[in-house]
């Protein structure tokens, strides 16, 4: 249990579909450690990329997690409606000189290994309608997991000069995830492993905007057949509310949380009260993927 009273944890769906077993996972993860710690547990709704959202998903994923007795502690924040606050932590950075334009194209960073080298940020030419990146620098950035341990990036080398506002003008999710945690006052971020790159990023952009520090911690996620991570991308069937009861017991298994197998059958509400009750972020696998047939 961590030793703080004040306990804020979020879940963060984008809606470009219904949410599938991984997303499930990650609200059912977040929402026990919040739980256990009599925290609040929020959500938000990364809703910046109209292109890919179909009209309803984000009321669908709503009605989903309250058939699942996810329910929310506060009022759900759109990503949509904090553009204003997305683009004044740009100004400050811009005020810093952090900021500068790209045109690079995806092939040519693909051609420089997939890290970008930073070769817009000292061009004599000057970009115009290009993304916008935010510098970086020589340092490592770390951070203790409270699943996986100790992580570690260099962010020059590993990462380069990272997009804050892409190509079409739309803000890119580091910016906008970072803003929005210090907003909500998140001090815990429980999500999937695959997002753990991210965390260095967010970190530096944290210092940056003078924004407290959250604590993180990653979990297994959950992959198919062909080792690709559950998406909608990848065609992940959608959660049926209507196996509530199935799907979370099965959720607590992958996260290491052993129920009762008298709990099988039982309904929606009585799992999460267990799974409040014997939460232990200490059992969950400390593993990046874990087949989602395994369990």
């Amino acid at each position: 249990m961590i030793s703080d009273t004040t306990y804020i944890g979020r879940f963060a769906p984008s809606p470009s579909g219904p949410l599938h077993f991984g997303s499930l996972l990650a609200a059912l993860a977040s929402y026990l450690d919040a739980k256990a710690n009599k925290g609040l547990w929020l959500l938000r709704m990364e809703d910046l990329d109209p292109a890919r959202e179909p009209p309803e998903a984000a009321e669908q994923i709503l009605r989903c997690l309250e058939q699942f007795s996810l329910h929310w502690d506060s009022e759900v924040l759109y990503q949509s409606h904090r553009l204003e606050a997305y683009a004044e932590a740009l100004n400050d950075l811009q005020e810093q000189g952090l900021i500068y334009a790209c045109d690079c194209t995806r092939q040519q960073i693909h051609a420089m290994g997939g890290v970008y080298d930073n070769r817009c940020r000292t061009r004599n030419d000057r970009v115009t309608g290009g993304a916008l990146r935010v510098q970086t620098q020589n340092i490592q950035v770390s951070f203790e997991d409270r699943i996986q341990g100790e992580y570690s990036q260099d962010l020059l080398y590993q990462c380069g000069d990272f997009v804050l506002v892409r190509k079409d003008g739309l803000f890119a999710y580091q910016l906008a995830v970072v803003v929005d945690d210090a907003y909500q006052q998140i001090t815990d971020i429980v999500r999937g492993f695959d997002l753990i790159e991210s965390s260095p990023r967010q970190i530096y952009l944290q210092r940056c905007l003078n924004y407290p520090l959250p604590r993180y911690a990653h979990i297994p996620v959950a992959v198919n057949e062909e080792g690709q991570k559950l998406s909608k991308q990848h065609f992940a069937d959608a959660i049926n509310p209507q196996q509530a009861s199935e799907l979370l017991f099965k959720a607590l298994s992958f996260l290491g949380q052993t129920p009762d197998p008298a709990l099988a059958g039982a309904s929606s509400t009585e799992l999460l009260s267990w799974g409040i009750a014997h939460w232990d972020i200490q059992a969950v696998p400390k593993l990046a993927n874990i087949p989602h047939e395994s369990v």
